[in-house]
């Protein structure tokens, strides 16, 4: 239990170094938006540090953390109103919990007492740049969210949103989604083409994975290989190569022509996730199954589907989040009457600059968490069924 016992305040030196260099950071982004990139840097430094001195000079932490919250909460109204009020009262209380997390070395509770200064340091480093990635990698997908509310016909933020202000923002974009032909065809196309893609991504898909997984199949591995080199060829040469391929056999620019490419796209996922299920398979049940008169049909559909069932509708969920967002592919080998969404969302960006496409996006993204979400539940019912978790 010695992880968890408190230890002696840091050295107050320590704390204002390292609040300052976060400070540094955060003054860095505020400049850039300014275009004062340097100045943010120097002004974030010098002011963050001297908070944290402060801070530590107070015998009371809370009094020194809501006397910092008040404080920014007059600076930001009186800097930017009441969208600067809220960015200062978030800054107070992570500087505020930050400073005293670090000043009453609460940073060490929660690791092993015989972990040295330089384990320390590292421990929270990799959490930073894994911090700073997870950061950069969501940030322009949250962006898009608030710019499709603009009440404006812009790709930026306009000073009424910035301030919060009601006027700055409306759901005509949402509309104009909903009651444009083009929009509505894209979208009726998207659900023709990728419910079928993903079924064909399914059926094959589940049925290469079972084969796969029998330990006689000569040249396992190059075989796996192939199956699933879309997912590492370039999508460019694979768009490249079906369409010469689709325009000498007659599918190029059809519907079904689009849904085997999709479906080409998806197995890929389906053979991964459905062989990640059955490596926990018990192969005994079926041949108990089998020893008891049971065909191979009637074996599959009742002894083997309601285990790798999970695997197999998280591999669908992935084929079809692949077959609607998909739009090189559909580029070279569908037709005008295949205009799926993310085509039209293309052709708005390229010709017509509309914000209509920041809407569709915002849906894009709810409809990709909410399957997201159900692969990990889905996920985490396999691991319980297989034993590897508790129920």
């Amino acid at each position: 239990m010695g992880a968890l016992t408190p230890v002696k305040r840091a050295n107050p030196i320590f704390c204002v170094s390292v609040v300052a260099l976060f400070g540094a950071v955060i003054g860095l982004f505020f400049g850039i938006a300014q275009n004062q990139g340097l100045l943010g840097l120097i002004f974030g430094t010098f002011l963050s540090g001297a908070v944290a001195y402060g801070c530590t000079r107070m015998k009371k932490e809370k009094t020194a953390r809501w006397g910092l919250v008040i404080v920014s909460t007059l600076f930001g109204f009186y800097w930017n109103g009441f969208t600067g009020l809220i960015i200062s009262v978030i800054l107070a209380f992570l500087f505020g919990w930050l400073i005293f997390w670090l000043f009453e070395s609460r940073y060490r509770m929660r690791l092993a007492s015989y972990l040295t200064p330089i384990q320390v340091l590292w421990h929270y480093t990799f959490l930073v740049i894994c911090g700073f990635v997870f950061f950069f990698l969501i940030t322009p997908i949250i962006v898009v969210m608030p710019l499709s509310f603009n009440a404006q016909d812009f790709f930026t933020f306009t000073p009424e949103m910035l301030q919060l202000q009601p006027e700055g923002y409306s759901l005509k974009h949402y509309k104009d989604f909903f009651i444009s032909d083009d929009w509505r065809q894209a979208l009726r196309n998207s659900f023709l083409i990728a419910p079928m893609a993903t079924v064909l991504s399914v059926g094959f898909g589940t049925l290469a994975a079972i084969g796969l997984s029998q330990p006689h199949v000569p040249a396992k591995r190059i075989i796996t290989a192939i199956l699933i080199s879309p997912m590492i060829v370039p999508l460019i040469i694979s768009a490249a190569g079906m369409y010469f391929f689709y325009s000498r056999v007659g599918l190029q620019g059809t519907y079904w022509g689009v849904v085997l490419a999709h479906a080409a796209l998806g197995i890929p996922f389906v053979i991964i996730t459905v062989t990640a299920t059955l490596v926990g398979f018990d192969q005994s049940l079926t041949r108990a199954a089998a020893s008891m008169g049971a065909s191979p049909v009637i074996t599959f559909f009742r002894v083997q589907m309601p285990l790798i069932l999970p695997g197999v509708i998280s591999g669908g969920l992935f084929a079809f989040i692949t077959s609607f967002d998909e739009v090189v592919v559909v580029l070279f080998v569908g037709s005008v009457g295949q205009q799926t969404l993310p085509w039209q969302m293309f052709t708005g960006l390229r010709e017509q600059i509309s914000p209509t496409i920041l809407a569709v996006a915002t849906i894009l993204v709810i409809i990709s968490i909410l399957l997201l979400s159900t692969v990990e539940m889905l996920r985490r019912r396999s691991e319980r069924l297989r034993g590897m978790t508790p129920g």
